[in-house]
């Protein structure tokens, strides 16, 4: 995690003289409980006077943890963060199942769990890897333009299809019966609370969350999150990102002041030969200031998305 570091001791240094009348960049907040994201960006807009904020991956409002959330121009990178693999921390209530498949839900089911840890750690093998789940019926998940969880308020259920996501690690961290901490890392569209509500059927007794923390998000990480109560109207900028860090797992590709230019007024430049595979591309002018992110198309790169102020000095 040295990378992000670095970049985030780079940001603070930049964010000492700003002086641009449109700040840019992204804020790394750890979320508390009992709000939505929504609030969290609400809260943020009211902060910095600014209205275009978003964020990058919903938590629900029960977790906590990484939220990245994109000031200004930075909400255009937002796609390329979404994608990234996440990490959590989570604990799963055996013998209960709730509508919600979490703490906040009404309980409509309790069965004993008789098993031991053995039967749950092997349980968890069938979550490893590439699986599909269903989605919860209470999630933002829309149909016919109608959220799920809307209808779900209404007694509605309907059929969900099912998801095809990547497990890349799942660990057993702790069992005090009827409570097991799992350590997940996964593809974006994964719904932990289905992970748990999907356990506890197979182990015959139900289950649901009771916490659930969100650790990483791709390069960046709780340790150097700002709690969203530290954030102030004064401060709030010595914690903004460069916009690039949103893009950091993109390979990189230098470019000379001709062919910043010509990208940034939308011309085509032919592939270099060392980068032929990759489909995307991060692009710094020779100053070493990035200026957006290219695409390839046949022996050619388009730009995607670039920036004509992409630092805050």
């Amino acid at each position: 995690m040295q990378l992000y570091g670095d970049l985030f001791l780079a940001a603070a240094i930049t964010q000492n003289d700003m002086t641009q009348a449109t700040p840019i960049g992204f804020l790394n907040i750890d979320k508390p409980g009992g709000m939505t994201s929504h609030d969290v960006v609400n809260r943020v807009r009211r902060l910095i006077g600014m209205r275009r904020v978003g964020h990058a991956g919903t938590l629900d409002p029960l977790a906590t943890g990484v939220l990245l959330v994109g000031v200004g121009q930075a909400t255009r990178l937002i796609e390329y963060l979404v994608g990234q693999p996440k990490t959590y921390v989570t604990t799963i209530r055996l013998g209960q199942t709730t509508a919600t498949y979490d703490a906040d839900g009404e309980i409509v089911d309790e069965r004993p769990f008789h098993g031991t840890q053995t039967d749950i750690e092997n349980a968890l093998s069938a979550y490893r890897g590439d699986i599909q789940q269903q989605p919860p019926m209470y999630s933002a998940i829309k149909r016919n333009g109608q959220p799920l969880y809307k209808l779900a308020r209404q007694g509605v259920e309907v059929a969900r299809a099912l998801r095809d996501v990547t497990i890349y690690h799942l660990e057993l961290l702790s069992w005090q019966p009827p409570y097991l901490e799992l350590s997940v890392t996964c593809s974006a569209g994964t719904y932990i609370r289905s992970i748990a509500h999907d356990l506890g059927e197979q182990l015959g007794c139900g289950g649901h969350i009771t916490t659930l923390r969100r650790t990483e998000i791709g390069i960046f990480t709780t340790t150097n999150g700002i709690a969203l109560a530290d954030l102030t109207s004064d401060n709030w900028n010595q914690f903004l990102l460069p916009l690039d860090t949103a893009v950091q797992h993109l390979p990189r590709l230098q470019v000379t002041a001709e062919a910043a230019q010509d990208l940034k007024n939308g011309k085509w430049l032919p592939h270099q030969a060392d980068h032929r595979q990759a489909a995307l591309m991060r692009v710094y002018d020779p100053d070493g200031i990035f200026i957006g992110i290219v695409a390839a198309h046949d022996n050619i790169w388009r730009p995607r998305k670039m920036f004509l102020q992409t630092e805050n000095n």
